[in-house]
């Protein structure tokens, strides 16, 4: 919860409390402001799913695999990733720094540099991990919502994205953790109904 939703709550909660003794007249199950409030501060704080994250934070070396064709081999690159526990663990925040290769105006690839952001944490409210993508190749900010498989030990998330006006493309992500110093990420994305894999990352914690 961030202040933008705690303060109007905040102000709700004392608004609805000050009309309590008039409300409890007619329903019994109304909650207090009290009640209400220790609510509220209770989702706010990180538990067991927010531990989850630690295993990300550090420094690591990354090699990625994408295909613009399922048909065709990928294009690889490498990268680096420095991700960081914030707000006493309650996000992880990760910079993405590496290269692409694109197709140029003459069809040729020219190799470009990247740069993304993610933010990713646990919604005690939804009771749902969530997350928030950005990077240079565009303008838009990418949401979406997973849960989390404690035997396979992986994390998935399922969202959507515009890249252009009225083209919504459905997408799936799946996050797995090998061991200590090394996880995995694959991409999928909705091609004429099917989950197409587009991206496949290998990660390797810094010594």
């Amino acid at each position: 919860m961030n202040a933008r939703t705690l303060l109007p709550l905040v102000i709700a909660v004392l608004a609805g409390a000050a009309l309590l003794p008039a409300r409890s007249q007619s329903s019994t199950n109304q909650p207090s402001g009290s009640d209400m409030m220790a609510t509220m501060m209770e989702l706010g704080k990180p538990g067991e799913n927010h531990k989850q994250f630690e295993r990300m934070a550090g420094e690591w070396t990354y090699t990625v695999k994408w295909w613009l064709n399922p048909q065709a081999p990928p294009s690889e690159s490498t990268g680096t990733t420095i991700s960081k526990l914030v707000m006493g663990g309650r996000y992880l925040i990760s910079n993405h720094t590496g290269k692409m290769s694109m197709p140029g105006p003459d069809g040729k690839m020219v190799d470009s540099v990247f740069e993304g952001m993610a933010i990713e944490g646990y919604d005690n409210a939804k009771k749902k991990f969530v997350s928030s993508w950005i990077d240079n190749t565009g303008t838009g900010i990418e949401n979406s919502e997973g849960t989390y498989d404690a035997a396979t030990k992986t994390l998935t998330y399922t969202g959507s994205y515009e890249a252009m006006p009225g083209m919504v493309t459905k997408m799936r992500q799946v996050d797995k953790c090998i061991d200590e110093n090394h996880h995995t990420m694959e991409m999928f994305q909705d091609q004429g109904g099917t989950l197409v894999k587009m991206m496949e990352i290998n990660y390797t914690r810094k010594n």
